[in-house]
């Protein structure tokens, strides 16, 4: 066999053994895809109706609710991003910053300092290779998040939110995470959980069927701010479990979609190699015959000579 030929015999049974690789995480992560998309599916009407009682209870009361008010001249706010734990998974992680680091531009440009708070391995090592300030992170959960993560998560944005500014608080909460769409499509999106725009909660429940609903009147025991307390943790708790099951939906897929394309690509190489494996052994083998025939020919004019 010719250097060329094991050459390409090699690279073949290295590019196989990587398929093989691709395509069992591609089966992976197209089983969990489904589990994923249930548990969107589950939780995404408890947050709606959760925060439609929110928007009741808010539009109800006399007192605007201190977290339900826009400040009059805000000037810091946090920023949640949730990208992933692990890499293969395509443009999911580098969308999402990309979504964030755009939020963040535009939040400083409106003159507010902007507090950063990351769940995932990939966007940690985005903001620390580029030494910047996160004031905390969470990691080893995002491609199974349960509820208990999403209290964790939630409870320091809670506490910045209830702060005043001037002792480290924050006047506004955004979380930046990847919509999943379909097993195509998924966008990452930036969102702002509070204070709560009423409009847009409105809006919000309409958009779910629920047609322009009039707000009903409530009497509140003890109160409507002491309701509010109870509601808004439970409100930002369900909304960032919300985001991190589409995040966790969209890493599938986007791996699911990544391997498959890896895997397409492994074969096309492997068939492309296997040709000009054939190609050179084909010529060695012509080139062997012709050295065959040579000495043949070699062999019996010096025979003819002699005679």
């Amino acid at each position: 066999m010719g250097a060329q030929t094991r050459v390409y015999k090699r690279r073949i049974k290295s590019i196989t053994s990587t398929k093989k690789i691709t395509k069992a995480m591609e089966m992976i992560a197209a089983s969990r895809i489904i589990k994923a998309q249930r548990q969107v599916a589950a939780s995404t009407p408890y947050a709606t109706e959760l925060t439609r009682a929110v928007t009741a209870v808010a539009t109800g009361s006399n007192n605007r609710h201190p977290l339900t008010t826009e400040a009059e001249n805000p000037t810091r706010a946090a920023v949640l991003l949730i990208t992933s734990d692990r890499g293969l998974a395509g443009g999911y992680s580098s969308n999402a910053i990309k979504a964030a680091e755009a939020l963040t531009a535009r939040l400083t440009a409106e003159g507010k300092e902007v507090d950063s708070y990351v769940v995932g391995r990939k966007g940690v090592a985005y903001y620390g290779f580029r030494d910047r300030k996160v004031t905390d992170s969470w990691t080893g959960f995002t491609d199974s998040p349960q509820y208990a993560d999403a209290k964790m998560v939630a409870a320091p944005l809670i506490e910045a939110v209830s702060k005043d500014t001037a002792e480290g608080g924050v006047d506004e909460l955004h979380i930046v995470f990847t919509e999943f769409v379909s097993m195509m499509t998924q966008n990452a999106l930036d969102d702002r959980l509070l204070p709560l725009s009423l409009d847009r909660a409105v809006e919000g429940t309409e958009d779910e069927g629920k047609g322009h609903e009039i707000m009903p009147l409530f009497d509140f025991e003890p109160s409507a701010e002491d309701v509010l307390d109870a509601l808004l943790p439970r409100y930002v708790e369900s909304r960032i479990y919300n985001a991190l099951l589409q995040s966790a939906a969209s890493e599938h897929a986007a791996r699911r979609r990544a391997m498959k394309s890896a895997t397409d690509n492994a074969e096309d190489l492997i068939k492309s190699l296997t040709r000009l494996a054939n190609q050179a052994r084909q010529a060695d083998i012509t080139q062997e015959i012709s050295e065959i025939v040579g000495g043949a020919n070699a062999l019996a004019d010096a025979n003819a000579g002699s005679d």
